[in-house]
C-alpha cells in the first residue's frame, strides 16, 4: 500500500457519566483493573513522561511515552513506545494514542485512535487490542456505579 497507514481506531458507548469515564482513564488504581493489568505512572501534565508496566502473555514489559494533551472530560493524548516492538527507541517509532470522550444518548462515547502505525497488519492488531480494552472499560464501569 502506498501512502500513509491509517490510524487504528476503536469506539464504544459506556452507560456512565463523562466524569466516571475520565476517572477510569486517569486513575492508575482504576486503570490497572480494566487495562490488561497495566501499571501507569505519570503526573498527567503535558510534556511529562508516562510509563506503562506489567506482564503481557507471560512477559514483563515497560513501555513509555509523553503526555501530549490533557483536557479533562474530553481528550487525553500521549505518545507510546514499546521495546517489545523490536524497533529502536527513536521518535519515529512512537505511536500517538488519543482517547476522546463525547456525549451519547446512552452515556459516554469513548474513542481511541492510535497513529503512526507501520502497516495495515499493525492497524488491525492494535484496533483489536483497543476494542478489548474498551470492552473491559465498559464492563468495569457498568459494574461499578459508585465510581464518581
Amino acid at each position: 500500500m502506498e501512502g500513509k497507514v491509517p490510524n487504528a481506531e476503536a469506539s464504544i458507548t459506556v452507560a456512565a457519566r463523562r466524569e466516571q469515564v475520565w476517572k477510569a482513564l486517569t486513575d492508575p488504581g482504576l486503570i490497572k483493573q480494566y487495562f490488561l493489568g497495566t501499571n501507569v505512572e505519570t503526573s498527567w501534565k503535558v510534556g511529562d513522561p508516562i510509563t506503562y508496566s506489567g506482564e503481557y502473555n507471560g512477559k514483563a514489559y515497560e513501555d513509555k511515552g509523553v503526555i501530549l494533551a490533557f483536557e479533562p472530560l474530553q481528550l487525553l493524548k500521549t505518545t507510546h513506545y514499546s521495546p517489545a516492538s523490536g524497533l529502536p527507541d527513536s521518535p519515529g517509532n512512537y505511536h500517538t494514542v488519543e482517547y476522546r470522550l463525547d456525549d451519547a444518548d446512552e452515556g459516554t462515547s469513548v474513542t481511541i485512535a492510535q497513529g503512526n502505525n507501520k502497516s495495515e497488519e499493525e492497524v488491525e492488531h492494535s484496533a483489536a487490542t483497543w476494542r478489548t480494552v474498551l470492552q473491559n472499560l465498559k464492563e468495569f464501569l457498568e459494574s461499578q456505579p459508585q465510581i464518581s
